[in-house]
């Protein structure tokens, strides 16, 4: 077993002082459990008790932050119309709340500009720069955008428009022209966090506005700004974006949630609110991934796109409650629409043969599907044939298409979406490496095809190419309990880099499996033994693992990850399906 024994884990555990809440027959399992995440005995404490004192970075090896810090704060000091430029998703809605709270913490309103995903686009553009420009704006700072924006950032240096770029996107070896651009993920920049959203190097960001307007004496007749009470928004960025939850950013998340779990973020409260969760016990990332993330963005895929920094930023409970209940009627729409989507993209792939393939991408398009949820719909397919997959909605008019792509460990996909835009086919392109996004003309979409598949073919072996998933243990039915689940919370937050507890059962009969509304199969298995552990798995119906449960053809292995099963105050476990198999 790689990392931490059993033993050394004991041991840490015993001078943690935790050793009284871990029984003695969940030490292995857990101690499995953290060495699989490649942890140490010199790591151990930092994974297990993430903090931003021992695990915070200077801020001044983020290449170009103090360039940054220096251009934001003389802005500032000269009392100039400062604009923040967000992306509309939860990243660019987080990053963005955060600098309007700061600025307005130091007596200056901050201006929010957010793109229509439908009619501008992601990112900055000569017409928004020409925009703000006229309405005499001298300073820029763009969030969780802007690192691959080179035409438009040129034409605001031509016209007199100082732009900070503050990104996490992957870049070129030259940046866009600017007065500074802070990306962890900026050739050259010597940080070692790549994996923070941007939502996170604006936290960064805010530490070194306070260090060097401390320096210049800015707080001797005001207090400085609180940096803890934005924490929430650092993590709400970071899981959503489905970022890395290691190392700092790990602190940044696990520390952030306990400022969420406070609830004084009025914007966060109300949402919870008109989401009918539960708003008293301790918030996670369920909650940030599953309640609030996807109504925040619900504005930028089929509202107003600034809704989520407006929600973010306010301290009124009443503009909250109003914003929040306009997301979620969003949100509702947005389902609605995915849904009609996704149908739609399975049947296309059924009759152009583009699933079952052996093709490592799959590549899908149709006129007038909805920008804003071909993402979330690339996801879904990938999920269901687990594959990376893109996604593409044509606007018949104009012939222009928009993707939206999601991959799979071992495929990078943003470098591949990046290579397609340098060789010339698409108009605009890029992301990271598990989701990418672009444009492309409608007779170039079969070109981008095989260029994808090209691309990753000569750089991914065909076994690298299958989807595997690595099993933390397996465990009886019998072992499976509310107390086990419990003691996993030693591990979370869970995200990516760190996923929750992948659990395989072998050898267990499927008892009985029913399908529900929306196509999920609630199950339950049943051991030798007679030991039962209920089971489901989401939008399974018409799969092949949904047949396998609904028409047993006996004993079968499964994996999958135990959840809580709290319902009418039951206390128990449940078992979410990830996949499942024949026992031979």
């Amino acid at each position: 077993m790689r990392g931490v024994s059993s033993d050394v884990f004991r041991d840490i555990l015993h001078r943690m002082g935790l050793m009284q809440v871990v029984e003695p027959e969940f030490v292995e399992p857990l101690a499995r459990l953290v060495a699989g995440r490649g942890v140490t005995p010199d790591t151990l404490d930092s994974f297990i008790r993430p903090t931003l004192k021992g695990l915070f970075p200077d801020p001044s090896c983020f290449l170009d932050m103090d360039k940054a810090v220096e251009a934001m704060l003389d802005a500032l000091q000269a009392r100039a119309r400062i604009c923040v430029f967000a992306d509309y998703d939860v990243d660019g809605a987080t990053s963005a709340a955060q600098l309007v709270r700061w600025f307005r913490a130091m007596g200056h309103d901050l201006a929010v500009y957010v793109p229509d995903r439908i009619t501008e686009g992601y990112g900055p553009s000569r017409a928004a720069f020409d925009s703000l420009k006229a309405k005499g704006f001298e300073l820029v700072i763009t969030v969780d955008c802007g690192a691959m924006a080179h035409h438009a950032l040129d034409h605001a240096a031509k016209i007199g428009l100082d732009v900070v770029v503050i990104d996490h996107h992957l870049m070129r070896e030259d940046p866009p022209r600017a007065r500074a651009v802070v990306n962890p993920n900026r050739p050259g920049c010597s940080s070692a966090q790549g994996n923070l959203a941007a939502a996170g190097v604006v936290f960064v960001a805010l530490v070194a506005l306070n260090r060097e307007a401390e320096r210049r004496g800015m707080f001797t007749d005001r207090p400085k700004p609180d940096l803890m009470q934005w924490l929430d928004l650092s993590a709400l960025g970071a899981i959503c974006d489905v970022t890395a939850l290691t190392g700092f950013n790990r602190a940044l998340a696990a520390q952030g949630l306990k400022v969420m779990s406070k609830r004084r973020n009025p914007g966060i409260q109300a949402l919870m609110t008109v989401a009918g969760a539960d708003t008293q016990n301790l918030m996670n990332t369920f909650h940030s991934g599953f309640v609030i993330g996807p109504r925040i963005n619900a504005g930028g895929r089929v509202g107003r796109s600034d809704l989520g920094v407006r929600l973010l930023a306010t301290d009124d409970a009443d503009e909250a409650a109003v914003l929040a209940q306009e997301l979620d009627e969003l949100n509702r729409t947005r389902r609605d629409i995915e849904a009609q989507v996704l149908d739609e993209a399975i049947a296309i792939a059924e009759v152009q043969g583009l699933y079952p393939t052996d093709d490592p991408v799959i590549v899908i398009a149709r006129d007038d599907w909805h920008p804003g949820v071909i993402g979330i719909v690339a996801g879904r397919l990938r999920e269901r044939w687990h594959k990376p997959v893109v996604v593409i909605g044509i606007d018949p008019v104009s012939g222009m298409g928009k993707g939206s792509g999601r991959s799979q460990t071992g495929i990078n996909l943003g470098e591949a979406v990046g290579a397609a835009y340098e060789a010339g086919i698409l108009l605009s392109g890029g992301g990271h490496a598990m989701a990418a996004g672009l444009s492309v003309e409608r007779d170039r979409i079969g070109e981008l095809r095989r260029f994808l598949n090209d691309h990753v073919r000569a750089r991914v072996s065909e076994d690298e190419q299958v989807e595997t998933v690595e099993v933390d243990a397996i465990l009886s039915l019998k072992a499976a309990s509310r107390a086990l689940y419990d003691r996993f919370d030693l591990l979370a937050p869970y995200g990516q880099g760190n996923p929750e507890p992948l659990l395989a059962f072998a050898d267990v009969a499927v008892g009985y499996a029913q399908v529900m509304k929306g196509g999920h199969i609630r199950c339950e298995f049943v051991d030798s033994s007679g030991h039962k552990l209920k089971g489901i798995i989401w939008r399974a119906e018409g799969t092949a693992i949904g047949d396998a449960l609904l028409r047993p053809a006996g004993r079968v292995h499964v994996i999958g990850r135990l959840k809580a099963d709290d319902y009418m105050g039951r206390n128990g476990v449940q078992f979410e399906i990830e996949d499942i198999a024949q026992a031979l």
